[in-house]
């Protein structure tokens, strides 16, 4: 039996919580199993977050906190609180389909509750996965998050979408309480689960975006370079780009909402150094007046350097992407089986 000691000077750094998840995290499994199995799962997730973020523990603390349990703990030195030791002592007390969920909630955005760690999940992310629900579930899920964050991401929705979402939220009256839980559950299995594996960026992505912003000579060197020394990244990355070109493929609606927010002097350089098919379709989206006024534009202008003309559609397609991310227009993917071709 452990003598009785007196209490350290290091214990009043550790909070009520702080001191359960030290003991609980020095029972371990064999001794900590009684007691895990009395609490629910709001107590576990707590005491496991608290485990998670303990980090080291001194020896006298430990023997402390032990003095009032009878065991063994002479091999016991320190401790130290981590999320693989939360995990580990978890697995030998729980179900494992519970410990998941728990390691699940309390590894994610930070915050105690689903609708804290939505408030720290940025508003593009948020916004994206919104979108494609129904506008109810949107406004149920708005009404929850802190006005400030609300309303970046309501900013971030597609113009219409959003409108809507704000007439559901006018008319939304009481939420009952088990359409809260049914929302919470599809966040959690839905999008905070695969939160962190949208988060795993593809390498090939982010060189597609690093060479769409390359002039074309640049671009058509590296590639070159590459198809010598990886050909399958290089094919990878390929597939992965959205050219001038692909605008091709958008819809004529498409067109018109990049003619209304590009800079008119850059379609005009754009354009100079177009193909006439890709001139005829943004000519054929603007008014005849804008198109003739374009075309005098790009007369006017005289010859011009052909990388002048490559910045310039480096640069309509970025405001194509900017517009499809804020869901405004649709990018068709030329290179996707499923891809419709107008």
């Amino acid at each position: 039996m452990m003598t009785t000691v007196g209490e350290p000077p290091e214990l009043k750094k550790y909070s009520g919580l702080q001191r359960a998840a030290a003991l609980l995290l020095a029972l371990g499994q064999e001794h900590g199993i009684p007691i895990w199995q009395q609490l629910n799962d709001d107590e576990i997730k707590e005491l496991s977050a608290s485990i998670s973020q303990l980090g080291r523990v001194p020896a006298v603390v430990v023997e402390y906190l032990l003095s009032q349990f009878s065991g063994e703990v002479s091999s016991i030195t320190t401790l130290h609180g981590s999320y693989e030791t939360t995990e580990r002592l978890l697995e030998g007390v729980l179900a494992p389909d519970r410990v998941k969920d728990i390691m699940e909630d309390i590894r994610g955005p930070s915050g105690r509750t689903m609708w804290d760690k939505l408030s720290n999940v940025s508003e593009g992310v948020l916004a994206g996965y919104l979108k494609s629900e129904h506008p109810q579930t949107v406004a149920v899920i708005l009404q929850k998050l802190k006005p400030d964050h609300a309303a970046r991401v309501l900013a971030a929705l597609p113009r219409d979408f959003g409108t809507e979402v704000v007439m559901r939220m006018l008319r939304t009256e009481t939420v009952q309480k088990d359409v809260i839980v049914q929302v919470e559950q599809t966040l959690k299995t839905e999008f905070m689960t695969n939160l962190s594996r949208a988060q795993r960026r593809d390498p090939h992505e982010a060189m597609a975006e690093l060479f769409n912003a390359l002039d074309r000579s640049t671009e058509e060197a590296m590639l070159g370079a590459l198809d010598e020394r990886a050909p399958e990244a290089a094919e990878r990355i390929r597939g992965l780009m959205f050219t001038f070109e692909d605008l091709g493929n958008l819809l004529p609606a498409a067109i018109q909402v990049i003619v209304r927010n590009c800079n008119k002097r850059e379609l005009a350089l754009a354009l100079k150094g177009a193909p006439e098919d890709m001139r005829k379709l943004f000519f054929g989206a603007m008014t005849e007046r804008a198109a003739k006024l374009m075309r005098d534009d790009m007369q006017a202008m005289g010859p011009v350097r052909a990388r002048e003309c490559e910045s310039a559609q480096g640069n309509l397609v970025r405001l194509a992407k900017e517009l499809g991310d804020r869901g405004e227009i649709l990018l068709a993917d030329p290179k996707s089986d499923d891809a419709m071709i107008y």
